[in-house]
């Protein structure tokens, strides 16, 4: 039998499918069955483990008669394509608390992670009014914020300070229309951003100029953006009308701008997203302050936006006072699909990592927060019921916030050093991770 060559593989490995708990290779062009016989390997639904992982792609390696030593990096891409498409899964039915920070003793509006150097950290911001920041390796509180504001909205590790400057920094936005940057480390205030001319509500980093940009939204109805470097307000972008309450920034580069200028701040292409109380969400050219787009269809106050990546590029992703959550095409303004099943607000949404059967390429899993204290997952190309959700505990009273982090795994599995969590923020106060 003649060994196939890299693209080969490549090809019959991206048609790599899951159904009805069966696994199967899948190629229009050149099936296995025109290779071999190949049986097909019956999983359980509920027990998808890493090592059935690993005995499939024994079982492939061998009849194809592979040899992926002469590729270095190729069984690990095999194996993280096979490992994605079969965690979710595993985390709907493995899925348990590790760990409870109870540290606020109010609503937490905004949780962030980050690595700086080896050590991974957790931030939080809240109604109580204090910022904190959780060392993740040793499980232990390390900094407790007060005193700057009678709330802290949203909070973001800089980046930015890190790669310049060596600083451990993180930024936050209150309710007295100032955004502090603040050295935890070394304990002490290093900036104070206050153009705005009320409360301060979501901030971004941009994802472009090593995070040296920053964005925040505000009850005066404006959006800002500042160089961190040079400590100016650069940009307002106006239009809303009513306060700004969620950002976000598009991760990868317009393809419909033919300008091969970066721009004055390097964000020729890039876009922002904001979602108000005016229940509309805006898109705007950062370069020129140009409003893009405006979509309308929500009922209440915008409470999330998210853009998507990759494949996913041309949608944005919401969530509402209305209990609904929208996502919306980019290109044509509108939305194309809505999921209701939530009781209550929905206070946060996210991309999730995870693919599900049959999807090739890219998440298409979304998941949402609501304040009837449950986290729910969708299929992003149905709005039927939900694939799967998390009850909270009863005395946290709703979700407020939720995160994916990617924590280092303390027992490193082969090819895989990285394990998917889920951190979420309570009304009450304690923040979860599962």
């Amino acid at each position: 039998m003649q060994k196939k060559n890299a693209y080969e593989i490549l090809f019959l490995t991206k048609f790599l499918v899951i159904e009805k708990n069966y696994i199967c290779c899948q190629n229009p062009i050149l099936c296995c069955k025109d290779i071999f016989e190949i049986p097909f390997i019956k999983l359980r639904k509920k027990k998808l483990e890493e090592e059935k992982i690993k005995v499939i792609l024994r079982h492939w390696t061998r009849i194809l008669q592979i040899s992926f030593g002469w590729i270095h990096e190729f069984d690990k891409l095999v194996f993280n394509y096979a490992y994605a498409i079969f965690i979710f899964d595993t985390f709907c039915s493995s899925s348990k608390l590790i760990n409870t920070l109870i540290v606020h003793t109010s609503y937490v509006y905004n949780i962030d992670y980050i690595t700086f150097g080896s050590h991974q950290f957790i931030c939080s911001g809240s109604h109580d009014p204090t910022v904190c920041i959780w060392d993740v390796d040793n499980n232990k509180q390390i900094q407790l914020l007060n005193g700057y504001s009678n709330a802290a909205y949203c909070v973001k590790f800089s980046s930015y300070y890190y790669q310049n400057n060596n600083e451990n920094v993180i930024c936050y936005s209150s309710n007295n229309r100032n955004i502090y940057f603040w050295d935890f480390k070394q304990n002490k205030l290093l900036q104070t951003f206050n153009k705005h001319k009320k409360s301060v509500y979501g901030i971004e980093f941009s994802s472009f100029n090593g995070s040296r940009y920053l964005f925040s939204g505000s009850l005066d109805k404006t959006i800002r953006l500042w160089d961190v470097e040079t400590l100016k307000s650069l940009h307002v972008f106006k239009g809303h009308e009513n306060c700004v309450w969620c950002i976000d920034i598009s991760p990868l580069q317009s393809n419909n701008n033919n300008n091969n200028n970066i721009g004055v701040i390097g964000g020729n292409g890039y876009t922002i997203c904001s979602g108000s109380f005016d229940q509309t969400i805006r898109m705007w050219d950062i370069e020129t302050t140009k409003q893009l787009n405006v979509f309308n269809g929500h009922t209440d106050h915008v409470r999330n936006v998210k853009y998507g990546s990759n494949e996913l590029s041309n949608l944005i992703l919401s969530g509402s006072n209305d209990k609904s959550v929208r996502l919306w095409d980019i290109r044509s303004g509108q939305h194309t699909q809505v999921f209701n099943g939530h009781s209550d607000i929905v206070s946060s949404i996210e991309y999730s990592p995870f693919i599900i059967s049959n999807s090739i390429g890219n998440s298409n899993v979304i998941c949402s927060g609501s304040y009837d204290n449950t986290i729910r997952f969708w299929d992003i190309r149905s709005n039927k019921n939900e694939l799967y959700m998390i009850k909270g505990n009863k005395e946290d009273l709703g979700i407020s916030y939720l995160k994916f982090i990617a924590l280092k795994k303390k027992k490193e599995i082969k090819n895989v050093t990285y394990d998917w969590n889920l951190c979420y923020a309570s009304i009450e106060g304690p923040i979860h991770i599962c």
